[in-house]
């Protein structure tokens, strides 16, 4: 074997080597940036446009002075505006639509940016075409007049009474003087369940049972009397629960609650011949306002005191001879006599009460916290919409229906001439019946119709927090303030 000439390498294998192209100035091995489109995109096409920055002006299309002009104009006739009068003032502006030909403009764009092009266009399209499509909801037509007017003569014009309610049955109850009418809405037709004797009327409240059969009457003598309405025949009479005059009933099942003059609150089991159950003593003065709540688990209580009283189901004794009975909260904010008491239909936990003519305000509170939430000026709540009805007496004698939470007032409706002592709404909750001192019984549509209803969401608790007016109401809920 040949040794290898001196500086040469083995001729077995021979290797190329393919020089690599240089790096790019500052580039990071291994690194490419984003890829960046030209402003201005190449095309063999001369008509092609080139918008290129829009944000930035195009010098050679404005007008230097003029807006040097402009930019400085503002400032001098700021100085000069007290010293003008109102012909030179109309005089300069003339001037100026004259010399500058309406032109207020500073910076000057080349072009318009591009028309949106491809999916992007076509989904603007769309957005645009469904909205302008979407269906606007039918605004409810609140009428402003009563729809049906009916005589109430010989009514007891006092605020502290409670002589109309509106059972489940659609039958309502009013009561004038010692009578006590039912008038079925169905078909109008009226009748006379019974007449009080002098020496106990007059009738001083009335209040339909849970199930729209048997109806309680409070008479002034401090005696309840119970009647079923399908036979026309009294069942039974409740004596000594009071010691003055019955001015307000609230039924919970089988239990009748009754508030009389003498400030003791009464709870009776109509079934047990002796009735007494509960005795609730808080209120100093006469019980004008009694309603229970919807899971029957609390009951708020409105007095001639000015006071607000909630008792609860699970605080009470079950020996009444022992009259200690808690409450749970007790309020103290309203000035006047509080009748008005209503709980809210989609919140458990909201009452509102109102006042009478020295306080001429509602109020808010969260029952679980005992909190005021806000103060209004009067109430009665729309089971099917998020609206209050308030009622007024002695200045406005009107009605006035507010949208909640805004607590813009949609309407107000003033057909009574005297000051409204009571308020009634329907079982499906669309008409609301109004007894006014001018002796007249008014049927107001103002809830709408079963076409009105969109479905209300009700919550268990309320959230804590003011809705910044003076005269609001809540929805489903009927007050009286005078």
């Amino acid at each position: 074997m040949e040794a290898p000439r001196s500086g040469s390498f083995p001729t077995a294998k021979r290797c190329r080597l393919v020089p690599r192209p240089p790096p790019a100035p500052l580039e990071v091995a291994g690194a490419r940036g984003p890829y960046m489109p030209p402003l201005c995109t190449k095309s063999k096409n001369p008509s092609a446009k080139c918008y290129g920055d829009r944000f930035i002006p195009d010098r050679s299309a404005m007008d230097m002075d003029m807006a040097y002009f402009l930019l400085t104009e503002p400032k001098k006739e700021k100085e000069n505006t007290d010293m003008l009068s109102p012909a030179e003032e109309a005089y300069k502006r003339l001037l100026a639509e004259k010399l500058l030909n309406n032109r207020s403009r500073i910076l000057t764009f080349r072009n318009k940016p591009p028309e949106p092009e491809g999916m992007v266009q076509q989904l603007f399209y769309e957005t645009l075409t469904s909205s302008q499509t979407k269906p606007a909801r039918k605004r409810r037509h609140i009428p402003q007049f009563s729809e049906r007017t009916l005589d109430a003569p010989g009514i007891v014009d006092d605020f502290y009474l409670n002589i109309l309610d509106w059972g489940c049955k659609n039958v309502m109850s009013i009561a004038l003087g010692n009578t006590l009418y039912l008038w079925n809405s169905a078909d109008g037709s009226i009748t006379d369940l019974v007449t009080i004797d002098e020496d106990d009327g007059p009738i001083t409240s009335v209040s339909w049972s849970c199930d729209g059969q048997r109806i309680a009457v409070g008479l002034n003598s401090s005696d309840i009397q119970l009647w079923d309405t399908s036979s026309n025949r009294m069942l039974r009479t409740l004596h000594g629960v009071h010691q003055s005059r019955v001015g307000s009933l609230a039924w919970n099942k089988n239990i009748l609650t009754t508030g009389g003059m003498d400030g003791n609150i009464v709870n009776n089991d109509v079934r047990m011949r002796s009735h007494v159950v509960q005795i609730y003593r808080g209120h100093k003065d006469e019980v004008c306002g009694l309603r229970w709540s919807g899971s029957g688990q609390q009951l708020a209580s409105g007095g001639n005191d000015n006071l607000v009283h909630i008792w609860d189901v699970s605080m009470a004794s079950s020996n009444p001879s022992l009259g200690h009975n808690r409450w749970l909260h007790r309020f103290g904010d309203h000035l006047a006599a509080v009748k008005a008491l209503a709980w809210c239909p989609f919140q458990s936990n909201l009452l509102a009460s109102g006042g009478g003519g020295d306080d001429r305000h509602i109020r808010f509170w969260n029952t679980h916290t005992g909190l005021c939430l806000n103060s209004v000026c009067a109430l009665l709540w729309n089971k099917n919409e998020k609206e209050l009805l308030s009622a007024h007496g002695y200045v406005q004698n009107s009605l006035a229906l507010w949208k909640y939470p805004s607590m813009v007032k949609l309407a107000e409706l003033e057909d009574h001439t005297a000051r409204v002592l009571c308020l009634a709404q329907s079982p499906d909750g669309f008409t609301v019946a109004s007894v006014a001192a001018d002796e007249t019984l008014r049927l107001w549509q103002i809830f709408g119709t079963s076409e009105d209803v969109k479905p209300v969401v009700k919550t268990d608790n309320v959230r804590v927090g003011p809705w910044g007016t003076d005269c609001s109401y809540f929805q489903g809920l009927i007050a009286l303030v005078v």
